[in-house]
């Protein structure tokens, strides 16, 4: 089988990731490149190597450039598109690579040996859950969401699920594209709609960011919580700091990259094989757990 090797007797796994665009990729670069680190130097028969690209069509290179220049015995790759990524993924697969997809999945699941992911709906459902207990199942919501993807979908669906039965309200929700910026300016618009907000989900830390700006600046006092999620280290200091505001999180951690990589690694070393998916759990962070969660040397 090819890709089993290098010239040297090393087996090689390259990672292939999205360049650090925005928060929560730049944190997948992080730590991809510090678990290349610590497995090179814990494993002299494997040699990881990481490439970010900025698109999808510069992944779809690196990809082919990575499969020709190298015998791969493994690809640990969280795609930019599953659409434009598919195929690609499948040629190096062809080869005899054992394929390890992150995040987005690819169209044809059948391609991937090991898959790894956060719980979206989760992530969702554990928010809406506790703003339900909080404000004992009454209050207004407005509610961000990021772009259109199968991962925004979910976490929407799971905080319907969440607060379904409850007479939770959500007063509007809109696309903010997983952008502070945009988040701000939209936050602005819904407190200007809006004179009564008891509540805002914002389905990711980026935004928050920026929902939490516009609400500063508002003055506006009656808004009793403003929630995200994705583990942003920024939030997650407000929660061990017990932000009353933001009192809680939920994760949708980059070290997801770590996990992977690791996991594939010890397919090539050790003597069991890995596959199937691996789905992690999105438990609600407080001020009780919110320290197994806080990297503070990471981009995000």
């Amino acid at each position: 089988m090819a890709g089993q090797a290098a010239a040297d007797g090393k087996k090689i796994v390259a990672v292939s990731i999205p360049a650090a665009d925005h928060g929560w990729t730049a944190g997948i670069v992080y730590h991809a490149q510090a678990a290349a680190k610590e497995i090179n130097a814990a494993f002299p028969e494997v040699e990881v190597v990481v490439k970010t690209s900025p698109s999808a069509t510069a992944q779809v290179s690196a990809l082919e450039d990575l499969s020709a220049s190298r015998d791969l015995a493994a690809l640990v790759i969280l795609p930019h598109t599953s659409e434009e990524l598919t195929l690609p993924v499948k040629a190096v697969k062809d080869k005899g690579t054992f394929i390890t997809v992150v995040d987005r999945g690819l169209n044809d699941p059948t391609i991937q040996d090991l898959y790894v992911a956060g719980d979206n709906i989760a992530v969702g459902r554990n928010t809406a859950k506790f703003l339900v207990d909080k404000l004992e199942g009454k209050g207004n919501v407005v509610v961000l969401r990021g772009i259109p993807t199968v991962i925004d979908d979910e976490r929407v669906k799971g905080f319907e699920d969440g607060i379904n039965g409850s007479e939770m309200k959500v007063l509007d929700i809109q696309y903010a594209n997983w952008n502070s910026d945009d988040a701000f300016k939209l936050m602005q618009d819904y407190l200007a709609k809006y004179p009564k907000i008891d509540a805002v989900w914002a389905n990711d830390d980026d935004m928050l960011v920026g929902v939490l700006e516009a609400i500063k600046e508002s003055g506006r006092k009656e808004i009793k919580y403003a929630l995200g999620g994705n583990g942003m280290k920024e939030i997650i200091k407000k929660v061990i700091d017990g932000d009353p505001v933001t009192p809680v999180e939920t994760p949708y951690p980059p070290s997801m990259i770590k996990t992977a990589l690791y996991m594939t690694v010890a397919n090539l070393v050790g003597h069991a094989p890995v596959r199937g998916a691996v789905k992690l759990d999105a438990p609600l962070i407080t001020k009780d757990n919110a320290a197994e969660y806080y990297f503070p040397d990471s981009p995000f």
